[in-house]
This record gives structure tokens, sequence and C-alpha cells, in this order.
């Protein structure tokens, strides 16, 4: 059974820096790429942040240079550092994994969602 689980959620203030964790069990994490997306309050589900099998890296222009996502195959495991929050960060953030085997096969999972909000 394949699970996504993210952690590191909560209340931070505008500035402030959070770490989001995901752990993953029942694939090999070095299979997969990598995102973290996010749905801020009445809006869509967005693209944060994604890193690919082999650690190239895309980021949102929104959270570009104040976000990082970083991979540890050797955990099975996914970060999103956050720095220098703002208001607009606000969101339940998802764990996904993605995988292509070609020929129109593909596997998709996802996390149960972790909520950040920035508040003073």
């Amino acid at each position: 059974q394949v699970q996504l689980v993210e952690s590191g959620g909560g209340l931070v203030q505008p500035g402030g820096s959070l770490r989001l964790s995901c752990a993953v069990s029942g694939i090999m994490l070095r299979s997969y790429h990598m995102g973290w997306y996010r749905q801020p309050p009445g809006k869509q589900r967005e693209l944060a942040a994604d890193i690919s099998n082999v650690g190239r890296t895309n980021y949102a222009d929104s959270v570009k240079g104040r976000f990082t996502i970083s991979r540890d195959n050797a955990k099975n495991t996914v970060y999103l550092q956050m720095n220098s929050v703002n208001l607009e960060d606000t969101a339940v953030y998802y764990c996904n994994a993605k995988r292509d085997y070609g020929l129109g096969a593909s596997s998709d999972y996802w996390g149960q969602g972790t909520q950040v909000t920035v508040s003073s």
C-alpha cells in the first residue's frame, strides 16, 4: 500500500520559516518525480515546487527564491523548506509522487495534506 504522509505544517508569522516533510512508503522514492502542491482557501490546487528523480527542481514564480524542495531517497522523504513566508502562502500543502512508465501508463499518488497558516 502506497502512503504519502505530510508533516511540519502549522501557524507561522510573516517572515518566518517552516519545513514540511513528506514520508513515503510502499514505493521506491528514487523512481518518482515528486512535487509539493498547495491549495489556498477558496482557490484551486497549484504547483509550488517539484523535483525530478535526478534532482532537477522547478518552482512557481510566487515561491522562487524563498522555498527549497529537496529529496532524501535513502530516507524515502521529500522536504519543502519555506523561508520568508507571507500571507499568500497560507494553504493546505500536498505531497505528490508521479512516475511515467511510457505507452500511456503512469502512477500518481497524493498525501492527505498539511495546513500552513501564515498570520501575525
